[in-house]
């Protein structure tokens, strides 16, 4: 059978999410693998959310609120905007690509760096839209570079802040350099999947931008701090006049019943938010004191996660790693990224690095 397939899509690689621990353990006949690759919060879910899935379980037999009328006026008190300017999806990555099929037509153009959530890049190929791809500078996203390449065919601006996978954000004087001359036409994303783990002050208050009526979205997820990515929920805070055109396109349903029942409690939990943040910022001091011991470079993070550069083909160093049932990310060249995770996972990691790099020196 000959299909017809757009070439575009044709050419595209699917995302890889990475190999599930149970079928590491199963390849290589170990057990008790650890998976530092996919920012989640090691110390799970709010107690709070888990005690509300199992009432919420009894109405699986009915479909979910289509609007999540509860969930966005959850959202909508704490962060003090109104009901109609929440919008929320499947996952962050599902607002990515209605907010590309709402505002790119076939041709059209969005901004983003080079070296940033692939998410961007792959919906707006999905999308037969044309991916400006600007190379970061020290790691960090490139403003100004990023302003110049904005044309009159440019109708999303992606800001990833702090940077998948560098860690690396973009300070509140740098945010309002950009915004102070960005054209009427370019709407503004700034993804803050990683905003409750910052800790520099500079950070910008990006809502403001959506309180004072600027085309910006700004999108968060219940997926990192607050640990729910398995049930995939996350939202957008924009004006509601670009909220009511998202809508118009987001499929009915698209947030199932667990989930918003789960992500309005762990909402409530700021005390499991503090606790994971704090025990994030220890554990990522010691993962970076210790690989900076061994000879490393780290970029310095402001998310859940170390990028550090391994001196070598980074594939070779991923792929020993992985055999000894410790699964990490590489995203290109030297690079890898590891996840910050609990102590016990932390040091497994260590003694892992350590068994495999007087081999892999040895045949560089």
């Amino acid at each position: 059978m000959a299909l017809h397939v757009h070439p575009t899509i044709a050419s595209l690689k699917p995302y890889s999410p990475g190999k599930p621990l149970a079928e590491l353990e199963r390849e290589l006949g170990i057990r008790e693998a650890i998976k530092l690759a996919s920012n989640e919060n090691p110390w799970g879910p709010s107690p709070k959310a888990l005690q509300v899935l199992e009432h919420a379980a009894a109405s699986l037999h009915r479909y979910p609120d289509g609007g999540a009328h509860d969930l966005r006026k959850a959202l909508a008190s704490k962060w003090q905007v109104s009901h109609d300017e929440v919008i929320v999806g499947n996952g962050s990555d599902e607002l990515i690509s209605l907010l590309i099929k709402t505002f790119l037509s076939p041709g059209e153009e969005a901004v983003m760096a080079d070296l940033t959530f692939v998410m961007y890049r792959l919906s707006v190929l999905a999308s037969h839209g044309v991916p400006i791809e600007v190379p970061l500078k020290n790691w960090t996203h490139d403003l100004p570079a990023m302003m110049d390449a904005i044309t009159d065919r440019t109708r999303l601006f992606f800001i990833c802040n702090p940077n998948n996978p560098t860690g690396t954000m973009l300070s509140a004087t740098e945010i309002e350099s950009v915004l102070a001359h960005i054209p009427e036409h370019v709407v503004v994303v700034f993804d803050e999947a990683y905003y409750e783990y910052v800790r520099d002050a500079g950070y910008p208050d990006s809502l403001r931008y959506v309180r004072e009526g600027r085309p910006v979205v700004v999108l968060r997820t219940f997926s990192k701090i607050y640990g729910l990515a398995g049930l995939r929920v996350g939202y957008g805070i924009t004006t509601s006049e670009i909220a009511g055109y998202v809508n118009r396109v987001r499929p009915p349903f698209n947030v199932n019943s667990l989930a918003q029942e789960a992500a309005r409690a762990a909402l409530l939990d700021s005390e499991h938010v503090a606790k994971s943040r704090a025990m994030n910022e220890a554990e990522m001091t010691f993962l970076d004191e210790g690989l900076t011991k061994m000879g490393f470079k780290t970029i310095p993070s402001q998310a859940n996660f170390l990028y550090f550069d391994v001196g070598m083909d980074g594939r070779r160093l991923f792929d020993a790693l992985l055999q000894q049932g410790v699964i990490v990310r590489h995203i290109r060249g030297s690079m890898i990224r590891v996840t910050i995770g609990q102590p016990t996972e932390n040091r497994r990691f260590f003694e892992a690095l350590e068994h495999v790099l007087p081999t892999l020196t040895k045949s560089a």
